[in-house]
Order: structure tokens, then C-alpha cells, then sequence
């Protein structure tokens, strides 16, 4: 909730609990032992907010008012969705059972084709709307500390921050992805299935927070990233990509890279561009015999424009997910050459099956 005064140096923000926004007592229960609120700010994301609110209070009174509002916002939505039913209770219409979480994961794992929209509960599809207008909240917030001049520590703190909320949107295409690679073992993907209904239901996920720093590590070292489009074989740019990142992403490297789904979604993300137009590329450089060739060349070659660099921008990031995501259905659909799958579907893939591997060595020392 936001308090103003007639002053507006005095804007506060005040946390409020949900449930203030219920008449009837009856939506803010907590039914069984499940707490079905969305999350909306989680403690790092509160933190970094009062902090620029604190900061705004002196500086920018009316940006602290625009942006307390857009928290508002916020609150009032999740109070919305909030009245639509739990997807962690067994629903009940009209004396008949129609939906419990156990028959909801059952449904996940056997859907195979097609668009999901209207199979999905309506808690699933407005929850994204929110988790898309918490980006947009974030991106605001990080667009007035930049113009404010915050110092670079906190910008880089805002950054990650609006980062891990884009990592989490992107976590739901790469969980129905994998729910539809049945070589991924069954308990894995009800493992998977479980982990898609929790971020569903609170629009949080603890395997995105645990992965987001990694991710975020990749696609920024990516970013800084002139390709070498000479050979087309990506070895400097893997070279330049690992040496700067932690222990996971090695890991990942050194497991999973003799995969030809993985070299060559590792690939697309390295160069820029789909494994078509990378093929297409090899083909000129042998043809016409390419000693070197610049970025322009390859574009020109391509027929398309060289694409502007602009400032940061996570959107842009995203932007360049989907499309390798879209590339990568239409490939399993059409049974067609290339990578099936992105480069973050394989590295979720890989967490996901050694935090399953750990759980079963720790068992087995026990």
C-alpha cells in the first residue's frame, strides 16, 4: 500500500498483507497447509525497492509516486487472482471432484500437441500477465535510478533484479518444453510438472533463483561477444563464454556437449543466428573460398541488415530466446534437422537431472 500525504515528500511504502484486500474473509484463508498467495515482491526484490523509494524520497518525489503506484498496481492484481482457484487444492464444482494437482500433473505429462492455452487453468494464464507487469514495474524502477545517476552497484543490483523476473516468465516455456521430451525420465518430469504448477501458483521458483545468476552470467558474456564468423565452428567464442563463468556452466560444457542438440543450439546462442542461416553461411564461406569474413559480410550474405546495437535492454534478451524457442518447436514438429530444444532447455535439463542425482546419493549415504 502506498501512503500519501499532503506533502509528497512523504510518500511511503508500506507492505500489505493480501488478505486487506478481501471483504470476505474466505479468499484470504490459507486452505490446508498451502499458502496460495502469489508472491509479489520476494525479500531481495523488497529490499531494492524501499531502497530506491528511500532514495527518491528527497530526490524525485514524483517518480517516488509513479513507481509506488505501479507497486500498488501490482498488489490490487494479485488480489484478483487470488479469488481464482488454488491449483494446489483439490477443486470441487457443483458435488464433483474436476481437479486435484495430482490429475493436473497427469494432464501436463500426457498433452502433446498443439497450443496448451485453453487446457490450462485460469490461474496459470493471469499469473503470467502478472509476472509481465511486475518486468515492466522493474524496468521503470531501474529506468529512474539510471536517470537519478544511482551509483553502479545498485543499477547492477536493479539489473539482476529485472533480469531474474524475465528468467522466471522464461522458465514456463522451458518446463512445457521439457514435459514433452519423454526421453527425460518420469520421474523427472513430475518432478518437472510439480516445480510448473508451484510457479503457477505463486509466480516464484526456486530452481529459477538458484540458475538466474548463471543464466544471467551466460547471456551477459554472450552479449560482450564479437563472434568470429570465419570458420563458423564457435571454438574462441565457447572458449571466451566459459572462462568466465562459475563451476554449473563448465559442468554443463564438459557433460553435455558431445550432444549434437546441444553443440548446435550452443551454436545459435554463440553466433546470433539459426542453425539454417548458420549452414547457409559454411556454405558461402567454402564456396567462395572466405579467408575472413565481417559481420556486415555475413549479413549481406544473408540478405538482411546488420542489426543495431542499442543499450541494455532485457527485452532484447528475451526477444532472441523466443526466437530460438520458435525455431526449435518448428524443427520437433516438422521432424526436421537443427536443435530441438534451446541451449536453456538443455541447461535446466542438466540441473534438474544432477539435483536428482545428489538427492539420490544423499539418501543412498543416509
Amino acid at each position: 500500500m502506498v501512503e500519501l500525504s499532503e506533502n509528497k515528500e512523504e510518500i511511503v511504502f508500506t507492505p500489505v498483507a493480501l488478505d486487506e484486500f478481501f471483504e470476505d474473509e474466505q479468499y484470504a484463508q490459507k486452505i490446508d497447509e498451502y499458502n496460495t498467495n502469489i508472491i509479489i515482491l520476494t525479500p531481495k526484490e523488497r529490499k531494492l525497492v524501499n531502497m530506491v523509494f528511500d532514495r527518491l524520497r528527497t530526490t524525485a518525489p514524483e517518480a517516488l509516486e509513479n513507481l509506488a503506484a505501479r507497486i500498488s498496481d501490482l498488489e490490487r492484481l494479485t488480489a484478483t487472482i487470488a479469488r481464482f482457484p488454488s491449483l494446489m487444492q483439490r477443486q470441487v464444482i457443483a458435488g464433483q471432484e474436476v481437479r486435484t494437482q495430482e490429475s493436473l500433473i497427469h494432464a501436463l505429462l500426457d498433452f502433446r500437441n498443439g497450443d496448451r492455452m485453453l487446457h490450462l487453468p485460469t490461474k496459470a494464464i493471469l499469473g503470467k500477465g502478472f509476472l509481465v507487469a511486475k518486468f515492466h514495474t522493474f524496468v521503470a524502477i531501474s529506468k529512474t535510478a539510471r536517470n537519478q545517476h544511482f551509483p553502479r552497484v545498485e543499477l547492477e543490483q536493479l539489473r539482476s533484479a529485472t533480469l531474474a523476473i524475465m528468467f522466471t516468465i522464461m522458465a514456463e516455456d522451458v518446463y512445457l518444453s521439457l514435459l514433452e521430451d519423454t526421453t527425460i525420465s518420469l520421474d523427472i518430469r513430475e518432478q518437472i510438472a510439480t516445480s510448473l504448477i508451484i510457479l503457477w501458483e505463486h509466480r516464484s521458483d526456486q530452481t529459477v533463483a538458484d540458475i538466474a545468476p548463471v543464466l544471467e552470467a551466460v547471456w551477459l558474456a554472450r552479449d560482450k561477444i564479437v563472434p568470429a564468423f570465419g570458420t563458423m565452428v564457435g571454438t574462441s567464442e565457447l572458449l571466451r563464454l566459459t572462462i568466465e563463468l562459475d563451476e554449473q556452466w563448465t559442468s554443463f560444457i564438459k557433460d553435455r556437449l558431445e550432444d549434437p542438440d546441444v553443440s548446435k543450439a550452443l551454436e545459435e546462442f554463440l553466433f546470433g543466428l539459426s542453425f539454417e542461416q548458420i549452414n547457409l553461411l559454411k556454405e558461402k564461406i567454402k564456396e567462395q573460398k572466405y579467408l575472413s569474413i565481417s559481420r556486415d559480410d555475413v549479413y549481406a550474405l544473408l540478405g538482411e541488415h546488420t542489426p543495431v546495437d542499442i543499450e541494455f535492454d532485457p527485452r532484447n534478451f528475451y526477444l532472441r530466446y523466443t526466437i530460438r524457442r520458435d525455431n526449435a518447436r518448428a524443427r520437433t514438429r516438422m521432424n526436421k534437422e537443427g536443435p530441438h530444444k534451446t541451449l536453456e532447455d538443455h541447461f535446466v535439463k542438466f540441473i534438474l537431472e544432477r539435483n536428482k542425482e545428489k538427492q539420490h546419493k544423499d539418501a543412498y549415504a543416509r
